[in-house]
């Protein structure tokens, strides 16, 4: 057999990745969300504005406006090719297209704006829209690095505007599920340890599109690979189920399993959180044989496992064995982010503590990602407190 050069491989990779426009990644997000066929809404919809389209997650909003809760009014994005591309896609007119957030603001202002750039630019959007007093939802994680964090939040503090992150695991009923069989001593009780794999086969590999790779790849626009990319997950739903704590120590490992397709960061990285008493496991990867965002909880004796946004899996002990569950539906107004931020803006709604949206949550993922990124820098474990006191 005729053996290929690693860079006709690479390139025959990118071909073929770059031919799916990251229809599986797309697909993941439209799968997992709960179903809104129940969803009614009343009342005026929320004036909303898209900031970039290079993050594929952006279809989750342009191809939901018909509910009827938010009205999109403009989307800012330079590459005219892309928003062309999406607008025959989804429908909405290029009078809508903006090439900057000043050339939108000088033509129309929006009560809120979602943010589906590179996440590098999120401090360039909160810095813009914030003194405006408009709210904002960014996609995970909230920043590239603690100090992009701190800057964004001292401006939605200072400016008093929502600064929300969406995760999509967020809208997965056995998220929320997990949580109630936590708080139920019966059923699961303290917390000892939880695990989340998280992560696909790669990027390049599912078939993402080049604009999404440009930044995904790079460890300046994206803060890394593989680890905020989907280390975050794992973050920022042990810092709600723990009630915000922090770590006393974060120990990380990164790799390049595959340097041909990403030599500019990690594919692997694997995070361990030690707590006074309990530890969390965080497998985040790219080199995944398949999707997934899974999340083992283990009790004093129950374990519980949730192995996508509605199968779960139930041990109340061995002599009982495992149970087969399914999640319950998220209530309709709360099954997505954007209903969700609605909510919120107009109807009231007050985030619990340290809630998986939250600024303060937020902040602390970026901070436990910080923390694993030095780790892995150093090659040791590194004091919580030491970083953050």
């Amino acid at each position: 057999m005729k053996k290929h050069s690693s860079k006709t491989v690479l390139a025959l990779v990118l071909f073929l990745g770059l031919a799916f426009g990251c229809q599986q990644k797309q697909a993941e997000v439209k799968d997992e969300s709960n179903d809104s066929s129940v969803y009614q809404y009343e009342g005026e919809p929320l004036r909303v504005a898209v900031i970039g389209l290079v993050h594929t997650h952006v279809h989750w909003i342009l191809g939901r406006e018909k509910v009827g809760d938010i009205e999109i009014i403009g989307i800012v994005e330079p590459n005219r090719e892309l928003a062309q591309q999406y607008s025959e896609q989804h429908g909405y007119s290029m009078d809508l297209v903006y090439p900057s957030m000043e050339a939108l603001w000088a033509d129309t202002q929006p009560e809120a704006v979602f943010d589906f750039g590179r996440i590098y630019d999120h401090l360039a959007t909160v810095q813009f829209f914030a003194p405006k007093g408009v709210d904002i939802m960014v996609e995970k994680p909230l920043a590239v690095n603690w100090d992009h964090a701190q800057h964004m939040a001292k401006l939605a503090k200072e400016h008093q505007v929502e600064l929300l992150t969406n995760y999509e695991t967020s809208w997965y009923g056995s998220t929320y599920q997990a949580k109630s069989f936590i708080q139920d001593t019966a059923k699961v009780g303290p917390i000892s340890r939880l695990v989340f794999n998280t992560g696909h086969p790669g990027p390049i590999e599912i078939g993402c599109n080049p604009e999404f790779l440009e930044w995904l790849t790079d460890p300046v626009l994206n803060g890394g690979g593989a680890l905020p990319d989907f280390g975050c997950y794992g973050a920022n739903i042990s810092s709600w189920l723990l009630e915000g704590a922090a770590p006393l120590r974060v120990s990380c490992v990164t790799r390049q399993r595959k340097p041909e397709l990403y030599p500019k960061v990690e594919d692997e990285a694997n995070i361990f959180l030690e707590y006074e008493q309990s530890s969390v496991q965080i497998n985040a990867s790219w080199d995944w044989s398949h999707n997934r965002k899974d999340m083992e909880v283990f009790g004093n004796s129950a374990f519980l496992h949730c192995l996508n946004g509605h199968d779960m899996e139930y041990l109340p002990s061995e002599e009982e064995g495992r149970t087969q569950l399914k999640a319950d539906a998220l209530a309709p107004g709360f099954h997505d982010p954007f209903a969700y931020f609605v909510q919120v803006l107009k109807k009231g709604h007050t985030m619990e503590p340290y809630a998986l949206a939250s600024l303060e949550n937020n902040l602390r993922v970026v901070q436990i990602l910080e923390a694993a990124r030095i780790s892995a820098e150093r090659g040791e474990s590194v004091e919580f407190k030491e970083l953050f006191p």
